[in-house]
């Protein structure tokens, strides 16, 4: 199995005045082609801060992260740039979409930054929003959404230029059970059905449970 993402001896630390905090300890993992894995654990654990390390948001105190073979923490903050346009979709807590753009419009947008034009045949945008259940809102924008459908919208936009990896902050966090169950399901087929590689952070076991693999941590180290 191809290795898409790994992370050796990978440490953060912030600075608090004089004070040096450590957010990551010495973190390795491997996560191969197609996996789904949930990373879980109590706040203030570093999980968030791991996700935003191996989406090239942050810059690790030390370790490296490669990241389908090419090393995040060994380039400039242009080329991580790029790495992440080409290799990294996300999906986060806030939908963080555009509020005066429809759904199609938003994904415009995102293939639009992937590929420097708007040039893209609507194809692939028309199919990604059938597999999101979304035919019927391309043409609303978000506020004529509910949560569930612009967390879709979201979930479309992190997968429309098929990145390596799809990296999801609590991505049900803000939705109610039944829509929840909804983007898990998307997930779910997205993994299956189209190989999706997928990380996920969550503090909810349901969600936890539709993953391949749970990753715990505690104290900015991987506990099991």
């Amino acid at each position: 199995m191809k290795t898409v993402l790994r992370t050796e001896n990978l440490t953060k630390s912030y600075s608090i005045g004089k004070l040096e905090v450590p957010a990551l300890r010495g973190v390795s993992l491997d996560i191969t082609e197609g996996e789904f894995v949930a990373i879980m654990g109590p706040s203030g654990c570093g999980k968030s801060t791991l996700l935003h390390l191996l989406g090239g948001l942050l810059s690790p105190t030390t370790g490296t992260i490669l990241i389908d073979g090419e090393d995040l923490s060994k380039v400039s903050d242009s080329k991580r740039t790029d790495i992440r346009r080409r290799k990294i979709g996300f999906v986060f807590q806030r939908f963080n979409l555009f509020p005066t753009l429809t759904a199609e419009g938003n994904l415009k947008l995102a293939e639009k930054i992937h590929s420097g034009n708007g040039s893209k045949d609507s194809t692939n945008r028309r199919e990604v929003l059938r597999l999101l259940r979304l035919e019927d809102k391309m043409h609303h924008k978000p506020l004529e959404m509910s949560g569930g459908e612009q967390q879709r919208v979201a979930l479309a936009r992190a997968v429309i230029n098929s990145p390596a990896i799809i990296l999801a902050d609590e991505p049900t966090g803000n939705l109610d059970t039944e829509n929840s169950q909804i983007v898990l399901d998307m997930f779910k087929e997205l993994n299956e059905k189209y190989n999706q590689t997928i990380i996920m952070i969550t503090h909810n076991p349901e969600a936890a449970a539709v993953c391949s693999r749970i990753i715990r941590m505690r104290d900015g180290l991987i506990a099991d």
